[in-house]
């Protein structure tokens, strides 16, 4: 992760590893088999269990990447890649269920619109780069975190009426946008992994 990456900066970088837009279909397909006066209060509810896990492995990124003795550079480029996989799936997603696959019945509990719909592998990755990066910035990384999972939100919660006003080609041709930038991003991350591993081998 670049030295100079400002708390905006990261706001925006997990604000489009969390793909909101993406995943207005995917929850409007889980929610439509729950009982609409308790789909705000799911939505909400699980909205609130992402955010608990994804400060959880913000906190928590540093002891985790010192008890696996992972280098900055290993996850720089294993992020790169997981971002890159994202980035292609929200550019050519699958024909049937979205990035995660297809919906079920009944009332989703975390899996899968906490975890992998808002706190997925990506936005744990970012969170590790940007832990280990400058770990002294855990509180900037915090606010940039919440207020990308605030937007998340916003949108989330007004799913029905995006869908309804935008459409659903609107949405997806957003959505690959998205996935275009999230691409960019994900090649400069393992670029940048690879250069530091190159300069730190003398190479």
């Amino acid at each position: 992760m670049e030295t100079q990456m400002t708390t905006l900066s990261a706001g925006i970088l997990l604000f489009l590893i969390l793909d909101p837009l993406g995943n207005i279909p995917l929850f409007l397909g889980l929610l439509k088999h729950v009982r609409p006066q308790r789909r705000r209060y799911v939505l909400a509810r699980e909205l609130l269990i992402a955010l608990g896990v994804l400060f959880a492995f913000l906190i928590g990124g540093q002891f985790i990447l010192r008890l696996l003795q992972l280098k900055q550079e290993s996850v720089s480029i294993a992020g790169g890649i997981v971002l890159f996989l994202i980035g292609i799936k929200m550019v050519f997603p699958p024909r049937e269920g979205g990035i995660f696959g297809a919906v079920g019945e009944g009332e989703p509990f975390i899996v899968p619109m906490a975890i992998p719909g808002v706190a997925g592998p990506s936005a744990m990755a970012a969170l590790l780069l940007l832990t280990n990066a400058q770990p002294g910035r855990t509180v900037e990384w915090g606010i940039a975190l919440f207020i990308a999972w605030l937007a998340t939100a916003a949108i989330l919660m007004s799913s029905t009426y995006l869908f309804r006003w935008l459409g659903e080609s609107v949405l997806t041709a957003l959505e690959r946008l998205m996935g275009m930038l999230l691409v960019a991003l994900s090649v400069q991350m393992f670029l940048g992994g690879v250069a530091a591993y190159l300069k730190g081998a003398g190479l």
